[in-house]
């Protein structure tokens, strides 16, 4: 019988949210927080009462003991997160904004989750979960890493558990822009479950049309691409199925970060619980718009009652 749900695996940073709006070096008092996309997932399927884990490594210090002690908080199981004695926990800085897309300085070159390795992945706690949730985050951080990433997808797939991916793209953490490419797509074409941006499938693809980078991946062997489309909602298709869903209608969005991870946490929440594609998407466009009401990067992350009323109010009649 397997003890979670679903495992995820990346770098986790201490955040500092400014409290003021304003360019950040202008910016006297921040509220501290834990950003990291992978975290966001793990913590947004605990709060949905299903069982994740997360691995990662943190420095020995007080940030690295603040992301545990969050993720203790918020029922994530931490036994594969190992600490590092040499090299630092990583942290960044985010700005206020009155609604979009704010400005994050990363603090996070040389960090201890940089120098996960595949000599510290543990096969036995990666098979003790039926899915595995991927970014491609750590593909970037280093080449340990990425190594690591692969590893972890190979062992998942040759025990036959299921894989979504997130590119999760960050071009300022690769080389080129040819080499990300290449490495993330290397990568979605080995999962099961692969769920861009638009914007993102475009620079991967090459095609504009949502139609054309889901076929340009089922072509590669996907079951199932999920497609974000920001505020109108999520495009998906099988090799036997496709549509549209659209998106639930924000008032007034406060920060989009963690918007695509709480997209993950719906998707990847109604999946495992045999709900159909169309469903898994609503829930996925339900959790995006909660995440956007909200300055922190899963303070919005609802538990599975709130969801419950959240859909029930706001998505009467959304096809």
């Amino acid at each position: 019988m397997n003890q979670f749900d679903v495992i995820t695996f990346g770098e986790a940073m201490a955040m500092f949210m400014a409290d003021e709006k304003g360019p950040l070096h202008e910016v006297n008092h921040y509220t501290r927080g834990l950003a990291g996309a992978e975290t966001n997932v793990a913590i947004g399927l605990a709060r949905l009462g299903l069982h994740s884990g997360w691995a990662s490594k943190v420095g020995n210090d007080s940030f690295g003991k603040f992301i545990i002690q969050r993720l203790k908080e918020e029922h994530v199981n931490i036994d594969h997160v190992l600490v590092d004695e040499i090299h630092p926990t990583g942290f960044q800085v985010k700005s206020k904004v009155a609604e979009g897309d704010p400005e994050v300085q990363y603090f996070r070159k040389g960090s201890a989750a940089s120098h996960m390795s595949v000599n510290d992945l543990q096969e036995d706690y990666f098979l003790k979960a039926r899915h595995l949730h991927m970014t491609g985050i750590p593909l970037a951080l280093s080449s340990e890493t990425r190594e690591f990433a692969k590893h972890a997808l190979n062992i998942m797939k040759s025990n036959n558990r299921s894989v979504t991916f997130d590119p999760n793209l960050r071009p300022s953490l690769w080389q080129s822009s040819e080499e990300m490419v290449k490495e993330t797509n290397k990568i979605a074409f080995q999962t099961d479950i692969f769920l861009p941006g638009k914007s993102e499938g475009e620079i991967l693809t090459g095609y504009k049309a949502p139609e054309d980078i889901a076929s340009y991946y089922l072509d590669k062997g996907v079951k199932l691409v999920i497609i974000k489309l920001g505020e109108e909602g999520a495009y998906y298709k099988t090799a036997s199925d496709e549509g549209k869903i659209n998106g639930c209608k924000v008032e007034q969005i406060i920060d989009t970060v963690g918007a695509g991870d709480g997209f993950a946490v719906g998707v990847i929440s109604g999946l495992l619980n045999n709900t159909s594609i169309p469903e898994a998407v609503r829930r996925g466009n339900a959790i995006g718009a909660l995440a956007v009401q909200s300055p922190g990067d899963n303070d919005g992350y609802p538990t599975s009652h709130q969801l419950e009323k959240y859909m029930k109010n706001h998505l009467q009649g959304v096809k």
